[in-house]
């Protein structure tokens, strides 16, 4: 299927195989795969972007390309990528560095098998014992009538303009994002319309994380909670959101935490129930708040993961047990209402400004880039 990227694809396709381009395109299923996943790139900062997949494939190409296997073969008799040095060349790579290893690991072969499930193909072949990787080289070879094509350097030079792509995007976002603190003492509605259009289901699930974690931080702020260990010496503290690590890292991490309650807050935008319950299993069935990338009403998204967890669970009490460690679901109307309630007492500039930080952070950006 076609998107805005594919013409990208095909352009390089054409500038390096001329007449049989569409015919590579066609032919080959890693092409197809990389076009897939390249289904973002132009749709802006509102999209959700895919890095691990395609950085797993590029680093193992970039070492096959390195040592000459796409002009001179013997790739059979290749002893391999280590996998330190493959790890840390995507780590490298633009919003790659908080990137884990299950992409490289298994998360990729098992996507393209989804999609292309008739494959006597996988791409990543790896040696656990040696713990060194091979890309299928069979994928990266096509034929075309009479002719033979290695596309090795095609799928970097794609997967490059993707990356390329999306750092502009991402750039143009932060920018619009400083250019903003600096108006918006006189422009507030435009900062406020631009917040509440960032709380959308089609946003990258890496802006909505950083806008739900300033939000709900400054929600919280101002609320207090009296607590101690004699009542004769009583605390008044502030409640403190804070964000415990990168964004949609798929480290199994807990997104935020909350002191002095000592409250979880995961984000996410799926309603597959066995995501909520591990989840949960991780924390040994604390309980947690659940914030959903999702309009729908909080008692539907409840009876949705209810309902699909009882399919699979015949025991009611097991379902009972996992339901219950559900502290709150935070949906979008919700996040809305405490954007609301945190800008009527004067904290829109500082979710502004927790947004542009939290945004550099995530992207590597520095002060120098916002004066390009």
């Amino acid at each position: 299927m076609e998107n805005i990227f594919t013409a990208n694809i095909k352009a390089i396709l054409k500038k390096r195989f001329g007449k049989s381009a569409d015919d590579v395109f066609d032919k080959s299923q890693l092409i197809q795969y990389i076009n897939e996943k390249t289904r973002s790139a132009n749709k802006g900062s509102k999209a959700r972007s895919s890095f691990a997949n395609l950085y797993a494939i590029y680093v193992i190409i970039e070492d096959y390309i390195a040592n000459g296997y796409d002009k001179k073969g013997g790739y059979s008799k290749y002893k391999g990528a280590l996998f330190n040095k493959l790890f840390a060349r995507q780590r490298e790579l633009p919003f790659g560095r908080k990137l884990q290893n299950h992409a490289l690991n298994n998360r990729m072969n098992s996507e393209f098998q989804k999609y292309f499930p008739s494959s006597e193909f996988i791409p990543i072949l790896r040696n656990l014992e040696t713990n060194r990787y091979w890309i299928n080289e069979n994928l990266l070879k096509v034929k075309v009538g009479k002719a033979n094509f290695n596309i090795a350097k095609c799928i970097v030079e794609i997967i490059d303009g993707y990356m390329k792509t999306k750092q502009d995007a991402f750039q143009r976002f932060v920018k619009s994002c400083v250019e903003l603190q600096t108006i918006g003492k006189t422009t507030p509605k435009k900062v406020e319309d631009f917040i509440i259009g960032l709380l959308a289901p089609n946003v990258d699930a890496r802006f909505f994380e950083i806008v739900s974690y300033s939000i709900l931080k400054y929600f919280y702020h101002d609320q207090t909670i009296i607590w101690g260990f004699e009542m004769e010496k009583l605390n008044t503290e502030n409640l403190k959101l804070y964000k415990t690590g990168r964004t949609n890292a798929n480290d199994g991490g807990i997104d935020f935490v909350m002191k002095p309650l000592g409250r979880f807050f995961q984000v996410t935008e799926t309603l597959d129930f066995k995501k909520y319950f591990l989840d949960i299993d991780k924390i040994q069935k604390y309980p947690i708040t659940f914030v959903i990338k999702s309009t729908e009403p909080t008692k539907d998204l409840l009876k949705k993961i209810r309902n699909n967890a009882s399919k699979t669970y015949s025991i009611k009490a097991i379902v009972d047990k996992y339901m219950d460690c559900i502290e709150e679901v935070i949906n979008i109307p919700t996040l809305a209402d405490r954007f609301n309630a945190a800008t009527k007492q004067d904290y829109l500039d500082k979710i502004l400004d927790e947004i542009v930080t939290q945004g550099k952070v995530e992207f590597n950006y520095e002060d120098t880039v916002e004066d390009d």
